[in-house]
């Protein structure tokens, strides 16, 4: 990738052209890009891991310990669209190393924390970055490599690190757990920072723009994270209070009334965060819909089973991530070649029966027993998770932005992602709620409420399940519908 200098002053890449050989300094900025994608995967899966070792050390409920990934992933899909909206607007280049700079910075300071609340806030920090890193970095890469073999080539590369990403943080966080959980909070910060000083010389320059915040939709964005986060924190509290507290009704009523409010706000803003039109289409809402419930079902399932392993059997953080590895390793080994599967079945037969894997997988889970061995209980399952996220993650994507006009591709992508992240800090509440205590009464026994937070899993995944089906079934029946005749011509002559 060469660059020459536009009229006023600033350098423009040559946007690649080719799949063929690239050069020394492409090679460079797909590092920095893809590192970026690949620690945000690597930092989700070191820190569930590392979850029940921080929640005896800073003595945190599983109430409390869930708003270490709560926090990150609310941030995240909170914020998720006013990201791709800021790298438009102020500049791909200043967004992208801003964000990572500030990911990195949030990593290294978490990792000396004492208190919970502060290290949550953190976790929100980071997890606002990552809203900033990862719009800004896909389209530094959409707009570096031309439409066709290079951008596809760029792509496939893109998403393979991100699930490598996933797949290594679960054996590097069992590795660094086993010096102390901190070492999983730390280790991301100097990478991050490393792949700034790299950025800062082969990511792209754009031109200098005037940008006023009236373009910029703080206030949806603001209401709608609020919301979230109320709704989340009245879920995660109602145990406790009881469902029929005023404090849990006003937290919910609260929620309620900012998201009313952030609808209001995008039918009146200019430039919305979303045009709230495009939720017409049924495909793109489907879409959403099991992408919530894909990423919900497997977060909340990772941490009632790693709780249960490591506090329960005594499972050590190595030996729990080296379980849920195969997971991951299919989804790594399927990435280079699902693109095909896709062309050759369509998005809603792969959806489907991904969500029907995630279903068995879950329910075979339940038929766990203290002193079970590995192969037996949870091997099946941890294979069925791999095919189920090989299988839905690209479909739902696909599906997400199929048939979207070329000028809201941006938007489509970005409501599938924030979906997913909303998806699993709501469901992740819910299931923390459930689950009591994060230790057995007795060391190897079940965990209380165990058994009901995983069947809530189950039925969930069967309603993503039945709703594929539901929307093949309409498909299929609108496909063999006869076509209206069309009316006879009119005889010729009289």
């Amino acid at each position: 990738m060469t660059s020459d200098t536009a009229p006023d002053g600033q350098t423009r890449p040559v946007r690649v052209t080719t799949a063929g050989d690239w050069p020394a300094r492409t090679w460079l900025l797909l590092v920095v890009l893809c590192g970026a994608l690949f620690l945000d995967g690597l930092d989700i899966s070191m820190v569930g891991v590392a979850l029940p070792s921080l929640g005896a050390d800073l003595d945190m409920s599983p109430a409390a310990l869930q708003w270490i990934v709560s926090g990150y992933v609310l941030g995240y899909g909170g914020l998720l669209l006013l990201g791709g909206r800021a790298a438009d607007l102020l500049g791909r280049r200043p967004v992208f190393l801003t964000a990572v700079t500030v990911f990195g910075l949030a990593s290294v300071a978490s990792a000396f924390l004492t208190d919970d609340v502060a290290l949550i806030a953190l976790r929100f920090a980071k997890g606002v970055a990552a809203a900033f890193t990862v719009p800004a970095g896909l389209s530094i890469i959409t707009t570096t490599f031309t439409e066709g073999p290079a951008r596809n080539r760029a792509l496939s590369i893109y998403t393979v690190c991100g699930a490598s990403g996933f797949s290594f943080g679960l054996v590097a966080g069992g590795l660094l757990t086993e010096l102390g959980w901190r070492a999983t909070f730390l280790v991301p910060g100097p990478v991050a920072l490393l792949l700034v000083l790299a950025g800062l010389s082969v990511v792209p320059r754009s031109p200098r723009r005037r940008v006023s915040l009236r373009q910029l939709d703080l206030l949806g964005a603001t209401t709608v994270t609020a919301a979230l986060l109320l709704l989340v924190h009245a879920v995660v509290e109602a145990p406790e209070r009881g469902w029929s507290s005023p404090a849990t009704w006003g937290a919910l009523l609260a929620a309620a009334a900012l998201g009313a409010l952030f609808v209001r706000v995008e039918l009146r803003h200019p430039q919305p965060l979303v045009r709230l039109g495009i939720l017409r289409s049924r495909h793109l809402v489907h879409a959403n819909v099991s992408g919530a419930v894909m990423f919900g079902g497997y977060v909340a399932f990772q941490f009632v089973a790693t709780l249960y392993l490591q506090n329960s059997l005594g499972w050590s953080p190595l030996a729990m991530a080296l379980g849920f590895l195969p997971a991951g390793l299919l989804v790594v080994a399927s990435a280079t070649r699902i693109d095909r599967v896709l062309a050759r079945f369509g998005t809603l037969p792969l959806i489907t029966a991904g969500m029907a894997a995630f279903t068995l997988g879950y329910a075979l889970f339940l038929r766990v027993q203290p002193g079970a061995g590995y192969a037996s209980f949870l091997l099946p399952t941890m294979l069925l998770l791999g095919v189920g996220f090989a299988l839905t993650f690209p479909a739902v994507n696909a599906q997400a932005t199929a048939g979207v006009a070329d000028s809201e591709q941006g938007l489509a992508s970005g409501l599938v992602n924030t979906s997913i992240q909303v998806g699993g800090a709501v469901t992740l509440a819910a299931i923390s709620a459930i689950t009591s205590t994060a230790v057995a009464p007795v060391p190897g026994a079940l965990l209380p409420g165990m058994v009901p937070a995983v069947a809530v899993v189950v039925a969930l995944s069967a309603l993503g399940t039945a709703l594929g089906v539901a929307m093949l079934l309409q498909t299929r029946r609108a496909v063999a519908a006869p076509a209206a005749p069309e009316p006879a011509p009119e005889p010729v002559g009289g």
